[in-house]
């Protein structure tokens, strides 16, 4: 199944699968754990809805890479909650995911049908916040917040990626024990990372693979 705005099954699948990858890390049996993944949601909808500006009463300017920050911090969340609510189910959260996007651009909360094209950044991330409070998550909600922001699902992926390859990289070489070593023959890992990330094709089936098996590699060549 491919959805219009580029995102398709199995990219759909793999940032399931390094969500759950990294939430095991946290706790084994997190899928049980009760963790309130929309309340997160929520809460981030606000520090984005921080970063726009929102206040009629001061002059603010708009911190777009802020912005799309947090939208990609929603995603992780929207992630875990959508896996839980699948118990697990790697396939059956990615068919929900695409089945989301695939909806009509159209959302009602509270009896109010909202149509999302229609909305400014601000209206949208509070769409998003009130869903999350009444425990929903609107994947299409936040694509067209992602849209609104300039981002597209082929930016997004290799960000989320790309981000998660390197935290589940980290917990696994001591970075909760203080034995990692985060800069890398005087480079930040996250500088490795970038360099690494644009060699490979985040479309590829294994760009996730190829990508931690290239920081392995950058990790063992350590002086």
């Amino acid at each position: 199944m491919n959805n219009a705005a580029g995102l398709n099954q199995a990219q759909a699948a793999t940032m399931l699968k390094l969500q759950d990858s990294l939430n095991r890390i946290i706790n084994p049996d997190w899928i049980n754990g009760g963790a309130r993944f929309l309340r997160a949601a929520f809460v981030e909808s606000a520090e984005a809805l921080e970063h726009h500006g929102w206040k009629w009463w001061k002059k603010q300017s708009i911190d777009l890479p802020q912005v799309q920050m947090e939208l990609v911090d929603i995603l992780h969340f929207y992630l875990s909650h959508t896996l839980a609510q699948a118990g697990g189910d790697i396939d059956r959260a990615a068919r929900a995911l695409l089945d989301d996007l695939a909806s009509p651009a159209s959302v009602t909360l509270d009896g109010r049908a909202y149509e999302l094209p229609a909305l400014p950044v601000p209206e949208l991330l509070e769409l998003i916040g009130g869903l999350a409070v009444c425990g929903r998550a609107s994947f299409k909600t936040l694509e067209q917040a992602m849209t609104a922001c300039e981002l597209d699902w082929a930016g997004t992926y290799a960000q989320y990626v790309s981000k998660n390859v390197l935290n589940i990289f980290r917990q696994r070489h001591g970075y909760k024990e203080g034995s990692y070593i985060k800069i890398w023959n005087g480079e930040e890992d996250n500088v490795v990372l970038a360099r690494l990330m644009s060699r490979q094709d985040p479309a590829g089936a294994d760009f996730a693979d190829t990508l931690y098996r290239e920081l392995e590699a950058a990790y063992a060549r350590l002086a």
